[in-house]
C-alpha cells in the first residue's frame, strides 16, 4: 500500500529554530496545565463526537482555544493542525506547522484519572522537530529537539537498547493486535501493558520504562507526531505498520498504525508480523 501523500507545500524556506520552537513549546504546555487541571476532577462538561470519535471536554476546547492563539501568535507563519480544531488544508499547506492534541487520553481525564497529557509538536517538511508530551497530573514533561536529544523532566533520556527478544519483552500493545491472523506463526509470549494516552505510550518507551508499543490501528498524527520525535531522539526506530518512516500533515491526518522500539527488537517485530496485518 502506497504512503498517504503528505498536502502540497509552499516552496521550501529555512527550517524552523528548533530550540526556541521547543522552549515556546514547553511554555505553551505550562499555560495548557494550568486550563486543564482548573476543569479535572470537578465535573467538566463532556459532549460526544459523531461517528464514534470519542467524547470531548470543554476542558479540550479550552485548551485548544489557549494554544492556537499562544502558539500561532509566536509564530504567524507556521500553519495549525488540532484534533478540536476543524481541519483546514489551507491552514496547513506550508512547510511549518503546529500539530497538536490538547488532552491526548481525554475518556481518562473526564473519569478523574491521572494519565492524560497535551501532546505539541512542530513538524517541518513532514517531520517532527521539536516536540513536547505534559503530564500535569503527573508532574512530568518529555521533550525533545531535532539533533539534540530527547528528555524527562530536563534529564536526558534513552530508550531500551538492550531490549530483550520479542518473547520477552515488556511491550504497550492492546489485545486486538495480537490476533493470531495478524502474525507469521506463534503470537509472541511478550507482556501486555496498557495507557490510555498514545503520546505517553511512546514516551515511555523512549525513557526505557517499556520495551517497545506497537498499534496496527490507523492512528491520529496529533496522537503521534510529538511522542515520535521524543522516540526517535532516544534511539528508537518509529515507523508505521509495515516499517516506512512516518511521514506527518499527510491530507487524511493519519498514520498508517505505529511500531516504536529500540532497532533489534523493532525489527524481529516487523519481520513476524504477517503481510499487510492491519487493524480496522
Amino acid at each position: 500500500m502506497p504512503a498517504p501523500e503528505p498536502v502540497a507545500a509552499e516552496p521550501s524556506v529555512p527550517g524552523p529554530d528548533v530550540a526556541a520552537d521547543l522552549a515556546l513549546l514547553i511554555e505553551a504546555a505550562e499555560g495548557a496545565a494550568e486550563i486543564a487541571l482548573g476543569h479535572w476532577r470537578r465535573d467538566p462538561k463532556v459532549w460526544h463526537k459523531p461517528a464514534d470519535e470519542g467524547p470531548v471536554t470543554e476542558a479540550d476546547l479550552a485548551v485548544d482555544a489557549y494554544l492556537k492563539e499562544r502558539l500561532r501568535t509566536e509564530r504567524p507563519g507556521y500553519g495549525w493542525m488540532s484534533e478540536e480544531t476543524p481541519d483546514d488544508r489551507g491552514a496547513r499547506r506550508g512547510e511549518t506547522l503546529f500539530i497538536v492534541d490538547p488532552i491526548d487520553g481525554t475518556r481518562a481525564y473526564a473519569r478523574g484519572e491521572p494519565i492524560w497529557a497535551h501532546a505539541l509538536a512542530v513538524v517541518h517538511a513532514g517531520r517532527p522537530v521539536a516536540a513536547v508530551v505534559h503530564l500535569p497530573a503527573q508532574e512530568t514533561r518529555y521533550a525533545a529537539a531535532a539533533g539534540q536529544g530527547a528528555t524527562r523532566d530536563g534529564v536526558p533520556i534513552s530508550a531500551a537498547a538492550a531490549a530483550p527478544g520479542l518473547d520477552a519483552a515488556e511491550m504497550l500493545v492492546t489485545r486486538q493486535n495480537l490476533a493470531p491472523e495478524l502474525w507469521r506463526g506463534p503470537v509472541p509470549a511478550l507482556t501486555r501493558h496498557f495507557r490510555p494516552s498514545l503520546a505517553y505510550r511512546i514516551a515511555l518507551v523512549a525513557e526505557g520504562r517499556f520495551h517497545g508499543m506497537l498499534t496496527l490501528r490507523d492512528s491520529w498524527e496529533w496522537d503521534v507526531a510529538a511522542g515520535a520525535l521524543i522516540a526517535e531522539e532516544a534511539g528508537a526506530r518509529v515507523t508505521d505498520r509495515s516499517g516506512r518512516p512516518l511521514r506527518f500533515n499527510a491530507a487524511g491526518r493519519k498514520t498508517a498504525g505505529i511500531l516504536a522500539a529500540p532497532p533489534a527488537l523493532h525489527a524481529e517485530a516487523l519481520g513476524r508480523l504477517a503481510p499487510h496485518a492491519r487493524i480496522d
